[in-house]
């Protein structure tokens, strides 16, 4: 910062033909200037001015530097003014990653709206279940789900994660509807697998207090992807916990149909996020898409503390709607981890 502010001073030097005005232009003193171009002398090695008391003469190396100092100061401000315009209006690269069923299911439908509505912004969209540091790779936005950790980050929770007990009516016909909790053992059921740790998805069913509890049930089929766990679901191979993400399509379509109230994890800090780092200024073609995924979520009846999924009502056996949990008596089991990207 003090080279910069001597090359400015220099400048100002140039134009001015004086200390004394150099100063006035800088908003400082003569002697400061003075001091100033001095040091950036000594620096150089070389005299920018040749000085008399009468008058300050540029000397030709002072001509040649001040040649190059004006090109670089000009260059300098230029790249400001474009970062800052930049930074205001919605245009440039967004470099977005996405866990993978939200990136198909939740993401993707809604990008050819946000494309139109913004077309100076140029999407890069990856799809994965890698929690990939998102600075060392210079994304901008990550969308996950589960639980987020990392303090250099800025989470903003867009949903929280509601799980619903879901069957095919193809299934239920062939297999029947469970009346409760140790019917599920005859049952077939299919499990995710969480890719990062290996382990199975718990299963939470509700006790007789309507409490839910993990509950230890053989899983016939297991998958580590959430869309194929949602269609072996809706193809009737079994009964799945999902989360309302993979749900929905299959919920609203007929496809699927839940056995109980949804159930959410309780954790706090568990759920769905925009996920950017931390910044005095966060760019604005951040902000427009953080704002368009909230307001496209909202119209879907969710947001930072609910989901559509509180007013879904379960089937009872006769396939009629229901609002309390099926009751039983079942040993259970407190879940360590019951999050992972589906």
């Amino acid at each position: 910062m003090d080279k910069l502010r001597s090359l400015e001073i220099f400048i100002a030097t140039c134009d001015g033909g004086s200390f004394s005005a150099a100063a006035k232009l800088c908003g400082s003193d003569p002697s400061t200037v003075s001091k100033a171009i001095g040091r950036l002398e000594a620096q150089l090695g070389f005299t920018l001015f040749q000085r008399s008391t009468r008058q300050l003469r540029i000397t030709a190396a002072g001509e040649r530097y001040a040649d190059t100092v004006r090109r670089m100061l000009q260059s300098l401000a230029n790249c400001e003014e474009e970062l800052q315009q930049s930074n205001d209006s919605p245009m440039g690269t967004l470099r977005i990653t996405s866990a993978v069923c939200y990136g198909h299911l939740y993401l993707r439908p809604l990008l050819q709206s946000f494309c139109q509505q913004f077309p100076d912004i140029r999407l890069e969209l990856e799809i994965n279940d890698l929690h990939v540091d998102i600075i060392d790779n210079d994304i901008d936005l990550a969308l996950r789900t589960g639980y987020v950790k990392d303090s250099r980050l800025v989470a903003r929770r867009l949903s929280p994660m509601d799980f619903l007990v879901c069957a095919s009516p193809r299934y239920l016909e062939a297999h029947g509807t469970p009346c409760s909790r140790e019917d599920f053992h005859a049952h077939l059921w299919i499990g995710f697998r969480i890719k990062e740790t290996r382990q199975l998805q718990p299963i939470l069913l509700p006790d007789e207090s309507g409490e839910y509890l993990s509950y230890e049930l053989e899983r016939r089929y297991i998958t580590d992807d959430g869309e194929a766990m949602a269609h072996m679901c809706m193809d009737g191979l079994g009964i799945a916990q999902l989360p309302h993400f993979l749900a929905k399509e299959g919920l609203e379509s007929g496809a699927l149909v839940s056995l109980y109230p949804a159930y959410r994890l309780p954790e706090p800090g568990s759920g769905v996020f925009a996920i950017y780092p931390k910044r005095d200024y966060l760019p604005a073609r951040t902000r427009v898409f953080i704002d368009f995924l909230t307001a496209a979520l909202a119209e879907w009846g969710e947001g930072a503390n609910h989901t559509w999924a509180e007013a879904w009502v379960p089937v009872s056996a006769g396939g009629q709607p229901v609002t309390n949990a099926i009751q039983a008596t079942a040993s259970c089991v407190m879940p360590e981890d019951p999050a992972g990207d589906c």
